[in-house]
């Protein structure tokens, strides 16, 4: 019998990011994943989707912020969440304003 062969061991690394969209009416919408495109799609239609987008589609992405990890992104995506709409645009206008 020879020594078996084991399967290498593959890695994958997720970047977790968090996002603003725009929502029907102009309303932002705050959220984490590790693929943005296919988070888009499904709030675009998906059963998927948040339930925000239920009754209006997205207007498009606005901002998104690299985060090392699922917790730091989540700890970002709830400090979003309870910022002002005013400072929401701020944070949108300056990572405009960046590129």
């Amino acid at each position: 019998m020879g020594a078996e062969r084991r399967p290498a061991l593959v890695m994958t690394i997720a970047c977790w990011v968090v996002y603003i969209v725009e929502g029907p009416r102009g309303a932002l919408y705050t959220g984490v994943s590790t693929d943005i495109a296919r988070r888009l799609r499904e709030h675009d239609g998906s059963t998927r989707g948040a339930r925000f987008f239920r009754f209006g589609k997205p207007q498009g992405l606005r901002y998104v912020e690299a985060a090392a990890d699922r917790a730091s992104a989540q700890r970002r995506e709830a400090a979003i969440k309870r910022l002002p709409r005013a400072a929401k645009l701020a944070l949108i206008a300056g990572s405009a304003a960046a590129q």
